[in-house]
This record gives C-alpha cells, structure tokens and sequence, in this order.
C-alpha cells in the first residue's frame, strides 16, 4: 500500500499529496478513518479522497481501507516473527526476559499520561451516573478486571462484552448523557470498540480511552486518553502496564470513597459468609 502509494507520489495533484503524506505518517489511525474523517485530517474534501483510493485501483473507499489495515497487521505479524528467532536463538532466562520486557513497558508509561488527564478521568468515573467499560478479545480480560473493581467501588457499572456489533449497541441502548464508557483497546485495534465509541459519542455519554499511544485510532473518539506500552515480545500483547493504569485508577476512586467502598466491602463479606461463597482459608480466617 504505502510502496504504491509512493510509486506514483510525483503524479499526484498538491490535494492527493496531502492525502498521501498524511497516510505515511500516520498509516496505523488512518486506517481506521472513514473518507470524510481522512478528508478532514489531510485538509482535503471527501471527494478529494475518494477520487485518491479510485487512482490507487480501488472500486470502493472500504477496500482501500481493509488493504490498509491488511498491511498493519502483516507488518506487526513480520516484527513478532523477527523477535521470536531471537529468542529461539538464546532462549536461556527466557522467564527473566518476559518480565524485564513488562517491566520496562511500564517504566515507558509512566510519564506517557499528564497527571492532569489522569485526574480527569478519575473525576468523570467518580461522577459519572453510570459506566459502561467495553474491552474486546485479547483487552476483555482487562475490561473485566476494571468492571468487577469499579462495581465494588460503586452502582451504576456495566460491562459490555460481546463482539457481535448489534448486541454491543443492545447493551449500550441507554448510553446518555451523564454516562461514561471505558473504551480498551491495542494494536492491533479493534473495528468494533471504535464503532461502539462512536456510537457512545453520538447518545451525548463522556468517553475514556485506555490505549497505546498518541497514534491510536481511539483517540478520534475520546475526551480522556490513557496510554500505556503494550510492545510485545512474541503474539501475545503485553498488558502489564494497561493493568497497571487500571490499578492506579480503582486505587484513586478509591481515595475517593474510602468510607463507602468499605462499607459495601463488609456488607459483601457478610454475604459471602452467609452464602458460602469462599471457604475458611480464602477468607483468610485464623485459627478455625
């Protein structure tokens, strides 16, 4: 895509180049651009853009934008293949290795967040009338995790899970005003969570990305952008430091509602008492 694009750069009208600079730099985001998005980013009209993707040989704008996307993902297939004959080649201390590599992804996203953005997302959660957390495939895990805190912490918190876009748009059917949704997502990117963030911004709710860089297609639709590293070492994507950013939000809220949180915290040890739903030693009781 990028080397076709380059191939015929000196044929190109002042408006096309600016389509095509545009994509070089910023390939990953515009992928995920409809034509009037990327007409408006590259300072062009829409139809400037489809008239670039029919000279490239493209029937429609979505086939330009799929062999986009195609592209990415061959490339970020390339990168882990090239990462994983290292480690065959010396795989010793290979547990050592994964953790270091964590490790530094998270020291990588210490300063990538502006403690004020951080603060802003605290507040918009605190005071949000109700939460909608949305993490498909490899960052549902993560979406689960903050949903389960959150709904310690307080009412209102849902966790919207399928990846069927219909039945995300059912589970988000009252979405409004005055509602938050937590949209996760990495590379690569998920189609479907940016459809859901749109489809939020439109019903009015507040929107908080969790997601990897200022490059993000996430952050077309966010008020609020939390970014943390997720570079990978072999297929799977590291999320140390996306668990680290949802730990430091659940522990901020809750410096928030200490009071509360702990009297929803006693109320639901009784009731798993009462209900057997741990026994002696998870709950930690001595001497019984």
């Amino acid at each position: 895509m990028l080397n076709d694009i380059l191939g015929i750069y000196d044929k190109m009208s002042p408006a096309q180049k600016k389509i095509a600079d545009y994509i070089s730099e910023n390939d990953e985001v515009a992928s995920f651009m409809t034509a009037a998005r990327l007409g408006k980013a590259a300072g062009v009209s829409e139809a400037t853009v489809v008239r670039f993707t029919a000279m490239l040989g493209y029937d429609k704008y979505s086939e330009f934008q799929q062999a986009m996307i195609d592209e990415i993902q061959s490339r970020l297939v390339s990168d882990k293949k090239s990462t994983t004959n290292k480690l065959k080649a010396d795989p010793s201390g290979l547990m050592k290795k994964v953790l270091v590599h964590d490790a530094q992804n998270i020291v990588d996203s210490i300063h990538m967040v502006p403690d004020a953005v951080f603060d802003m997302a605290v507040d918009m959660l605190n005071e949000a009338e109700h939460i909608y957390v949305l993490g498909i495939r490899n960052c549902a895990p993560l979406a689960d995790i903050l949903s389960y805190y959150l709904g310690v912490i307080r009412p209102g918190v849902r966790s919207v899970t399928s990846n069927n876009i219909s039945e995300l748009y059912e589970q988000m059917n009252w979405i409004g005003k005055g509602d938050v949704l937590v949209g996760i997502s990495f590379p690569r990117y998920s189609l479907r969570t940016l459809k859901a963030m749109d489809y939020a911004n439109s019903r009015g709710a507040r929107l908080i990305s969790v997601t990897d860089s200022e490059y993000s297609p996430m952050n077309m639709y966010s008020s609020c952008n939390l970014w943390a590293k997720t570079d990978m070492i072999t297929f799977a994507d590291s999320l140390a430091a996306p668990l680290s950013v949802i730990n430091a939000l659940t522990v901020a809220l809750y410096l928030k509602n200490e009071d509360t949180i702990l009297e929803n915290t006693r109320r639901l040890e009784n009731l798993w008492k009462d209900y057997q739903t741990y026994d002696k030693d998870e709950l930690g009781d001595p001497g019984e």
